[in-house]
């Protein structure tokens, strides 16, 4: 009976309201109910465009990390690829990185970082693009960084954060990428998503 009741656990469903006010960006404090994210236009490891429509109807993980982090980006990759392992088979769940840096991480850094990682090119697109467009998703979509900044030169983000996104685009769940329990936790998380 306890393990039934288990397996009917529901996610909850993110808005900005759910989170820290320090991790919402101004506009979007007050709002409730609703939240998606939002359309984004990014290059993946192989030069191809990567849109929404590339994660249509997919249970995803997000993260944001830079191709030459020593510190907390190479845990995160490692454990994202447990979690591509856990999931290998499973066309429902795909995996994006968008790096944080990208006058620094072209298509060919990726490209090699992908390779050395143990990235599986039609499950998990690693990703490039606007620096203001991917900064403006960090804060806006994803919640991903508690500082605010305008993507410009001196703006940084790095957080060591996951974030689940379930078939139509809501946030269900916020992990920290570097830790192995919030790892288990998440394979369980998207294993109810797939019920």
């Amino acid at each position: 009976m306890a393990c039934k009741q288990s397996s009917q656990r529901v996610l909850p469903i993110y808005n900005p309201t759910n989170f820290n006010p320090s991790l919402v960006d101004k506009s979007l404090k007050n709002k409730s109910e609703n939240h998606t994210v939002s359309d984004f236009n990014l290059i993946n490891q192989n030069g191809i465009s990567i849109t929404q429509e590339t994660y249509k109807n997919k249970i995803y993980i997000a993260d944001f990390f830079f191709t030459r982090c020593a510190t907390i980006c190479p845990i995160m990759t490692t454990n994202m690829v447990k979690i591509q392992n856990a999931f290998l088979k499973d066309d429902n769940v795909m995996f994006l990185s968008i790096s944080v840096t990208p006058e620094i991480d072209n298509i060919s850094v990726l490209k090699d970082y992908a390779i050395k990682k143990g990235v599986i090119d039609k499950k998990w697109n690693v990703t490039t693009g606007n620096k203001k467009h991917i900064y403006n998703l960090a804060r806006k979509s994803y919640f991903a960084v508690v500082e605010q900044g305008d993507g410009g030169l001196q703006d940084f983000i790095h957080t060591p954060n996951f974030i689940l996104i379930d078939k139509e685009k809501q946030i269900r769940g916020i992990y920290d990428g570097t830790n192995n329990e919030d790892i288990k936790r998440i394979i369980e998380d998207i294993k109810i998503l797939l019920d």
